[in-house]
């Protein structure tokens, strides 16, 4: 045996064992962590609703708004993302996709147009956790 495969073995014996494809096959069995920072990403705070006085206006990323659409803004997360929205207080929950940039109100983490917010029984401002919906 020479030196290299001698000091490859000391320095991973996990490898050098008859048992390591099994333990492979286990760890591979579990559940697996979330590949990107995107899939990790999951925030609470108060959200709100807009819709009545935006109708038609462009948002951020150049479509029409449409408040009876399941649509959201937020202020860093990709045109496009799919965002599970859950109301902290109904428990009801709403995939939403990200079309604008906002909010702009101070303690507020998504503003969801106004379908989106009465789905969950949104009233005003509530409390709500949200996450990106992991695409298949």
């Amino acid at each position: 045996m020479t030196l290299a495969r001698r000091q490859i073995l000391i320095a991973a014996p996990a490898l050098a064992t008859p048992w390591a494809p099994a333990a492979r096959a286990a760890e591979a069995a579990e559940p697996s962590e979330p590949k990107t920072l995107l899939q990790r990403i999951v925030a609470r705070g108060q959200a709100s609703f807009y819709g009545r006085g935006l109708q038609g206006r462009r948002t951020a990323s150049g479509e029409r708004f449409d408040r009876k659409a399941l649509t959201a803004a937020h202020p860093t997360l990709p045109f496009g993302t799919l965002v599970q929205v859950e109301s902290l207080i109904t428990g009801r929950s709403v995939v939403v996709r990200i079309n604008d940039r906002g909010p702009f109100a101070r303690g507020r983490i998504i503003d969801l147009s106004e379908a989106a917010g009465s789905l969950i029984g949104l009233r005003g401002v509530g409390p709500v956790q949200i996450r990106p919906v992991l695409a298949e």
